[in-house]
C-alpha cells in the first residue's frame, strides 16, 4: 500500500509546539496566537467551510500525533453531551465571557494599572511568569500577552484532558473556535442556497462527532 503523500499543513504541530514552547521563555510571543484566531474566522467567513479545523489546525495534528502515534489516547468516543448544541454553544459562551475579562484587564493596565506578571491556567490557577523582562514594551502589550498565553494554555490542556480520555483530537468537537466557524460556514451557505440544507460536510471538524 502507497503511504498518502505528505503535504507542508501536514507538519503544522510543529508551530503549534514550537508557539508554547517561545511563550515560556518570553510571554510577548504569546500575540502570534492571534493567527490561530483570526485564520479560522476568514476562513469560514471567505470560503464558508472548516478547512482550519480540519487541515490547517497544528493543535488538532499535535494531539494526533500524541494520541496515535505516541498511543496516549484512549480512544474511546467522547461523552453524547460534548458533542450537544447546548454544551458547545454553552462553553464558547464562557470561553469568550473570560476571554473579554482578560482584555479588560489590559484595558485596565493600558489606563494606569499594575502590570500582572501571571498567566492563569484554566481560568483560576495563577502561574508567576516573571522572570522575563518586558519593560521594552508598553505594559498593556505584555499584559495582553500573559493574558492570552492563559487561554491558549487552558485550552490546550484541556485538548489534551480530552486526548487521553477519549479521542485524540475530542477538543475539537467543543473547540470554540470549531464552534464559531462551524456557525459561520452554516449561516454563509443558508444565505447562499436559502432552499438547501446546510453541507454538513464543510461544516464539520475532523473527528468531530461522539460516534
Amino acid at each position: 500500500m502507497l503511504k498518502q503523500q505528505k503535504h507542508w499543513y501536514d507538519y503544522l504541530w510543529i508551530a503549534s509546539a514550537v508557539y508554547l514552547t517561545l511563550g515560556f521563555f518570553n510571554i510577548l510571543f504569546a500575540w502570534l496566537g492571534l493567527i490561530c484566531f483570526i485564520t479560522p474566522l476568514l476562513i469560514a467567513i471567505v470560503k464558508g467551510n472548516k478547512s482550519y479545523c480540519n487541515r490547517f489546525c497544528g493543535r488538532g495534528q499535535l494531539f494526533e500525533l500524541l494520541g496515535y502515534r505516541l498511543g496516549l489516547s484512549r480512544r474511546k468516543a467522547p461523552p453524547k453531551f460534548l458533542c450537544s448544541s447546548w454544551f458547545r454553544y454553552g462553553f464558547l459562551a464562557f470561553f469568550m465571557t473570560m476571554f473579554f475579562v482578560m482584555l479588560y484587564a489590559t484595558c485596565l493596565v493600558f489606563v494606569g494599572a499594575t502590570l500582572n506578571e501571571a498567566v492563569t491556567l484554566l481560568w483560576v490557577f495563577k502561574l508567576p511568569w516573571n522572570w522575563v523582562d518586558t519593560s521594552f514594551v508598553a505594559p498593556w502589550m505584555a499584559q495582553f500577552a500573559f493574558g492570552f498565553y492563559g487561554v491558549m494554555l487552558t485550552s490546550t490542556v484541556l485538548g489534551m484532558l480530552t486526548m487521553l480520555l477519549f479521542k485524540p483530537r475530542s477538543w475539537c468537537v467543543y473547540c470554540p473556535m470549531g464552534t464559531m466557524t462551524q456557525g459561520i460556514c452554516q449561516i454563509k451557505h443558508r444565505k447562499e442556497n436559502p432552499n438547501e440544507t446546510p453541507n454538513k460536510g464543510n461544516c464539520r471538524t475532523a473527528e468531530g462527532s461522539c460516534q
